[in-house]
């Protein structure tokens, strides 16, 4: 990273803060450290050790998202808010795209939905580009509005078959005809993501930023289902074919988020680092969560993008792998 690369990733840190304090959002500042956790089998974490001469240990983890935090301020009625954050995930791979510490936007609109914050994002960017934050001699792949497509569609356009109607079973088929190896144990979300990655994900279009809309149900997170449809209100940003940003319009329903950590508890169990869910996160939801949307935006990426810089290493201080190196 020069020192021009940090001057102009200041100067982009500072138009965000400015976009979302001037818009009526709250910035906060919450802990980098958890004794409990959102469970997410996907994502491996780091593990370290309170230690006290005048009180018992505890086993401490460092955050994958503030969303643990920022969650407990939605819900005792704070308002729109935002945050830069750092967060840490383990077992990361050390390419161009990834780093085991990265920084991290998080946004959470109260009353809107997934595709309210698809306008909010689209005037973020429209804020930079404007104020001249964008080094690319063009700045088509950047600009609003975002071109949108659905899973289903990109399915059909790029695998070539219709994802709605696939059962395990049919969705290992399809992959196999595809020349997808896959395994007698994979299940359909496996599945999915051999296809997705294999793909769907390398033909997305470029040309300009696209939103990736309306997530299979069977992938699980904590997005609302659309009802009467096998979706969810989920989308992904794609700057340049890299996943950039993950909205959700917010699940409210205790039953359904008390139901997504049985099953990640148990997938969670079998993996490197298990940890303990954060029980309280589950009483946010017993007496009504407020209906909003949360955008998590991969600062470094989005860095990355505007400054036409293809490698994150690029637009970080002392990355991880050089570190390694030392």
């Amino acid at each position: 990273m020069t020192r021009d690369t940090l001057r102009r990733r200041s100067a982009i840190t500072a138009e965000v803060r400015a976009f979302f304090t001037e818009g009526g959002y709250l910035e906060t500042e919450t802990p980098l450290l958890a004794p409990g956790l959102i469970p997410e089998s996907a994502i491996e974490v780091f593990q370290t050790r309170y230690r006290n001469p005048y009180r018992r240990g505890r086993d401490l983890f460092l955050i994958p998202s503030p969303e643990l935090w920022m969650k407990r301020l939605i819900a005792a009625g704070w308002g729109d808010i935002f945050q830069i954050s750092r967060a840490f995930r383990n077992a990361e791979s050390l390419g161009g795209l990834h780093n085991p510490e990265f920084t991290i936007l998080e946004y959470y609109t109260l009353g809107a939905d997934y595709l309210a914050s698809i306008e909010v994002t689209e005037e973020l960017f429209r804020r930079l580009l404007s104020r001249g934050h964008s080094t690319l001699p063009d700045p088509a792949p950047l600009s609003p509005p975002f071109r949108r497509m659905t899973m289903a569609e990109a399915f059909r356009e790029f695998a070539g078959f219709d994802l709605a109607p696939c059962g395990t079973g049919e969705l290992t088929e399809q992959a196999r005809k595809l020349g997808i190896r896959t395994g007698e144990a994979d299940d359909w979300e496996t599945a999915f993501n051999r296809i997705f990655v294999d793909r769907v994900e390398p033909a997305l279009p470029r040309d300009r930023p696209l939103v990736l809309l309306d997530y299979p149900r069977e992938v699980r997170c904590l997005a609302r289902e659309i009802p009467g449809t096998p979706w969810r209100e989920r989308w992904e940003l794609y700057l340049g074919g890299i996943e950039t940003a993950n909205c959700f319009s917010e699940e409210t329903d205790p039953e359904k988020v008390a139901a997504y950590f049985r099953v990640e508890e148990e997938l969670k169990a079998r993996s490197l680092t298990p940890h303990p869910p954060d029980r309280r996160f589950l009483s946010l939801y017993r007496d009504g969560f407020p209906s909003c949307s949360g955008v998590a935006v991969g600062f470094d990426r989005l860095v990355m993008a505007f400054l036409g810089i293809p490698r994150i290493q690029g637009v970080i201080l002392f990355p991880f792998s050089d570190i390694l190196e030392e």
